[in-house]
């Protein structure tokens, strides 16, 4: 049985991002294009729908800190839901906050031109949680975790 393209594989999110994220500026209506005889006209531009989920589209521009490479550090995230995700941490820095994404799924892509094509994700999110909450971060799982093994024994 073959996966279809376009496929979104369900991802937890520290182990996509073992490091979390950064937030760089804030999110937007990731709106379709629009003409310059639609502008001419008067149109109104139109906010994205999710085709999979019916939920409408925004995007965020974010960074990770453990990419090795420079010009993969930073991308764009499609966040899907019917009123803008607000991110519940403060900044670190101006226009830079650390975030965890919920509903996070993972869509293989292939980037690049000519010769120097890789494999890259289109990561899609349904909201913000704070950072280190829920699951919590990968230092604290391992913390609880030896606990627990210490007391089972």
């Amino acid at each position: 049985m073959a996966i279809m393209k376009g496929h979104r594989f369900p991802i937890e999110f520290d182990s996509a991002f073992p490091q979390g994220l950064v937030l760089v500026g804030e999110v937007a209506p990731d709106n379709e294009y629009q003409s310059r005889e639609d502008r001419a006209a008067g149109r109104p531009t139109r906010q994205r729908v999710d085709e999979a989920t019916g939920k409408r589209q925004w995007k965020a521009t974010v960074t990770d800190p453990d990419e090795t490479k420079a010009k993969r550090a930073s991308f764009e995230i499609t966040l899907l839901a019917d009123v803008q995700p607000v991110p519940a941490t403060p900044e670190a820095l101006p226009g830079m906050r650390p975030i965890e994404l919920e509903g996070l799924t993972a869509e293989p892509k292939v980037a690049g031109q000519g010769e120097f094509k890789y494999q890259s994700y289109v990561f899609r999110a349904t909201g913000f949680k704070a950072a280190g909450s829920g699951s919590g971060s990968k230092s604290a799982r391992s913390a609880t975790g030896g606990e627990a093994a210490a007391k089972a024994a």
